[in-house]
């Protein structure tokens, strides 16, 4: 008779579970989708063309490597909404920030 009664609660659990997932899913789509719209500097612009274009940044960063041929120095430019990392002058990366404070992303680099 018990397994009978646990049956209905487990399915439901279940349900709850995968709508739970389904919502962080939809949410993450919105999200890519939101930054593909976005008007970010692309890939092989130059450090002048990004600045014209999107204005001073917020925080630029010190480079870093640069000290062997196969390490070229990395540059990020930090702006409000995202920010545009530069293989010497050029951009290799443009990605949106954080959404909010309490969402989870990578620890920053000491």
């Amino acid at each position: 008779m018990t397994r009978f009664r646990l049956t209905p609660l487990v399915g439901l659990l279940f349900g709850v579970a995968i709508a739970g997932a389904a919502h962080a899913d939809v949410l993450l789509i919105e999200r890519v989708e939101a930054a593909r719209s976005m008007d970010l500097p692309q890939r092989g612009e130059s450090m002048a063309t990004v600045e014209r274009r999107y204005g001073e940044p917020s925080l630029r960063h010190a480079a870093v490597g640069g000290d062997h041929p196969q390490r070229p120095p990395i540059t990020r430019w930090d702006y409000p909404n995202f920010s545009v990392y530069f293989e010497r002058d050029r951009v290799v990366n443009a990605v949106l920030r954080r959404s909010a404070a309490e969402e989870a992303g990578p620890k920053p680099v000491r």
